[in-house]
C-alpha cells in the first residue's frame, strides 16, 4: 500500500475529550475517527487491525469446532420479555418501534435470539453438544461512553453459544473455550490474566471466568495472589475466613456513649483513638423495596454484588435518609445492629468473628461500646459481603492478594438452563424425555482488544504494534522520493516483500524525513526500513519498533531478517 494514496490521516495532537492513552494515539494515528460519543468509524489502519484480530479469533474458534453464522442485530423485543431480561437489562437497551408499532431492541448480546434457534431446529440430543459463534456489531447505551473503543455505544463482539445434553458435557465445552481464549490473548499480544467473576446481567448457574489486560486505565479491579494462580474480579474476589479473635473482652454489657455529630469511621477513630477494624457498621440497603441491614467491620467495605446476589435479589441500593430513620429510628451514621429488628440483618463473618467492637446505637448522637456478636445481636444470616482488601489472605494457600486494574477483553460463563428453560429449547434424551439444554456462552470484545493492545504497547512517541495484528508488518521509508537510487531500491523491495506475501506500507510521501519518521513511530508497524544514503550500495537500515538499535544490513538480509520475525509468529500460533 502507498501511503500517499492510503487514508491515514495524523495528528500532532489528540483531541481535548481523549483522555485514555489508547483513545488518544488511535486518533492521532489515524485508525479511527469519531462520529458520536461512543460510535466510531474505524479508518483503513484501524480495519486491517480488527480484521486481523477476527481472523485470530475465527482461527481458535474453528479449531474447537464452533460453528461460525450470523444472527440479526434487530430483536423482537418479545423474546426479551420472554427470557425475563427486558426489565432487568435496564436503559442500555436500546429499544425502539417499526412503523408497524411493534417493538424492537438493538442487540446487545444474542442469548434470547440463539436460544430461539435452537429451540426451533434441534430436538434430539445426538444434535448435541453444538457450539455456534458469531462476529458481529453489538449495541448499548452506555451511561457514559468513555476511553474510546474501551466503552462505546457500538462495538464488535465475538460471542459463542454452546449447547449440551449434560453438565458433563457443558464442563468440558467450557475448558475448551476456557483454553482457546488463552490462545487467543497470547496470540494478540496482551498481557492478560483469567479471573473469577461475578455473571452480572447474563445470569447463570455455573462458574464464570473473564479475561483481563493489565492496565491502570482498566476499570475493573482484580485481587491476584502473590503465591498461587488465584485471581479474582473484585466482585467476586474472597479472602480466607479470619480467626476468632481471643483477646481479652471487657466484661459486662453494651454500655452506650455519647458521640456528637460523630458519624463516620474516621470521625469514630479520631476522637476515640481506636482502629478502624475494632468498629462494627451497619449500612441500611433497599433490595427489590425491602430494606436490608448489611453488618460489617470498620475498615470494610460492604460488596454490592455479593449481597444482593446471596438475596437474589434485582435491585439494590443504599436506603434514603427516610428509609434509614425509619428502619433504625435514628438518621444515617449511627446503626448499629443491637435491637434491630423487623428487616433481614446479613453479618459478614469478619463480624462473627470478632471478640466485640463499637456499634451504632440506633439514636442520634450515641455509640456503643463493648456490643459482642452472636451475644448482643444474633448472626441468623451471616456470609462473605465485603470486599477484599490488599493483604488479605488467598482463600486457597498461604499467599497474600495483590490488586492490579484491569480491562475485560473476553468472558465466559456457564448458564446452564437459565434461558433454555425459559425459552422452551430442550431435545429429546435417550429414553424418549424431553430436557432443558444446558447452555454455555463465551464473549469477546473484538474492538475492546485493539485499545487494550495499545494500553499495554505504546510509548512516548505511539503506538508499538505485535506483528500477529500490525496493520502492517513492514513500513518502507524512502528518505527522498526525489531521488531515483533511493527510489530504485525501495521500488524493488516493495515488489520483492509484497511477492513473498509480507504486507507493506510504502510512504511515498514528499515530505521531510522527520515527518515521516514521526507518523512511522506513531503508526507503530513492527518493522522499519529506511532507505537512503546507501541505496547505491544495496543498504538499508532495519529498525524494530519495539527497540531502540538500528542496523545496517543488505537489501537481502533485511528480506531474510524481516521473513523469520513473521515466521516466528506463525510458528507461536
Amino acid at each position: 500500500m502507498r501511503q500517499s494514496t492510503f487514508l491515514a490521516p495524523t495528528l500532532r495532537e489528540a483531541p481535548a475529550e481523549a483522555e485514555a492513552i489508547s483513545h488518544k494515539l488511535m486518533l492521532r494515528a489515524g485508525f479511527i475517527r469519531q462520529l458520536a460519543a461512543g460510535v466510531y468509524t474505524y479508518l483503513p489502519m484501524g480495519w486491517r487491525v480488527l480484521r486481523k484480530v477476527e481472523t485470530i479469533v475465527r482461527e481458535e474458534m474453528d479449531r474447537t469446532g464452533a460453528q461460525e453464522l450470523l444472527m440479526p442485530a434487530m430483536q423482537p423485543a418479545e423474546l426479551w420479555q420472554e427470557s425475563g431480561r427486558y426489565q432487568v437489562y435496564g436503559p442500555e437497551l436500546i429499544r425502539f418501534h417499526d412503523r408497524h408499532e411493534r417493538e424492537f431492541a438493538l442487540g446487545p448480546t444474542h442469548e434470547e435470539v440463539i436460544t430461539t434457534l435452537m429451540r426451533n431446529e434441534v430436538r434430539s440430543y445426538r444434535k448435541l453438544p453444538m457450539n455456534l459463534y458469531q462476529i458481529q456489531t453489538k449495541f448499548r447505551d452506555e451511561r457514559r461512553p468513555r476511553f474510546g473503543l474501551l466503552r462505546g455505544r457500538e462495538f464488535l463482539m465475538k460471542d459463542a453459544y454452546s449447547f449440551d445434553s449434560d453438565w458433563e458435557g457443558l464442563d468440558k465445552t467450557y475448558w475448551s473455550m476456557y483454553d482457546a481464549y488463552s490462545r487467543i490473548f497470547t496470540r494478540t499480544g496482551l498481557n492478560f490474566r483469567p479471573v473469577e467473576a461475578d455473571a452480572g446481567a447474563i445470569g447463570g448457574e455455573g462458574g464464570t471466568h473473564e479475561f483481563m489486560a493489565l492496565a491502570d486505565i482498566g476499570e475493573d479491579t482484580i485481587a491476584v495472589c502473590t503465591s498461587c494462580d488465584y485471581a479474582a474480579n473484585l466482585e467476586k474476589a474472597e479472602a480466607a475466613p479470619g480467626k476468632t479473635e481471643y483477646r481479652e473482652v471487657a466484661a459486662g454489657e453494651h454500655e452506650k456513649f455519647h458521640t456528637p455529630n460523630l458519624r463516620t469511621i474516621d470521625q469514630l477513630t479520631e476522637s476515640f483513638g481506636v482502629k478502624p477494624q475494632d468498629l462494627i457498621k451497619t449500612l441500611i440497603y433497599v433490595a427489590d423495596g425491602q430494606p436490608v441491614a448489611v453488618v460489617l467491620r470498620g475498615d470494610h467495605e460492604a460488596n454490592e454484588v455479593k449481597v444482593k446476589n446471596y438475596l437474589d435479589a434485582t435491585d439494590l441500593e443504599l436506603a434514603d435518609p427516610e428509609t434509614t430513620a425509619k428502619v433504625t429510628g435514628a438518621p444515617i451514621g449511627f446503626a448499629g445492629p443491637v435491637g434491630l429488628s423487623g428487616i433481614q440483618v446479613l453479618v459478614d463473618r469478619e463480624v462473627g468473628v470478632m471478640s466485640s467492637g463499637i456499634a451504632g446505637a440506633n439514636e442520634k448522637d450515641y455509640h456503643l461500646r463493648n456490643v459482642k456478636p452472636g451475644v448482643d445481636f444474633p448472626i441468623e444470616f451471616s456470609g462473605d459481603f465485603r470486599n477484599v482488601i490488599e493483604g488479605d489472605h488467598c482463600p486457597r494457600c498461604e499467599g497474600t492478594l495483590k490488586f492490579y486494574r484491569g480491562i475485560e477483553v473476553g468472558h465466559v460463563f456457564k448458564l446452564g438452563t437459565k434461558y433454555s428453560e425459559k425459552l422452551g429449547a430442550a431435545v429429546l434424551d435417550a429414553n424418549g424425555q424431553e430436557q432443558a439444554m444446558i447452555m454455555g456462552c463465551y464473549g469477546i470484545g473484538v474492538s475492546r482488544v485493539l485499545s487494550a493492545i495499545v494500553e499495554q504497547s505504546h510509548d512516548e512517541n505511539g503506538i508499538i504494534w505485535p506483528v500477529s495484528i500490525a496493520p502492517f508488518h513492514v513500513h518502507l521509508i524512502p528518505v527522498s522520493v526525489k531521488d531515483e537510487t533511493q527510489m530504485k531500491l525501495t521500488e524493488d523491495l516493495y515488489d520483492r516483500l509484497r511477492g513473498i506475501g509480507v504486507e507493506v506500507l510504502l510512504d511515498d510521501r514528499d515530505e521531510r524525513p522527520g515527518v515521516k519518521f514521526k507518523d512511522a513511530d506513531l503508526i507503530g508497524i513492527p518493522i522499519r526500513v529506511t532507505i537512503g544514503k546507501q541505496a547505491g550500495e544495496g543498504r538499508v537500515e532495519f529498525k524494530l519498533r519495539s527497540e531502540q538499535e538500528m542496523f545496517d544490513l543488505t537489501g537481502e538480509e533485511a528480506i531474510e531478517r524481516i521473513l523469520q520475525l513473521i515466521q516466528e509468529q506463525r510458528v507461536s500460533k
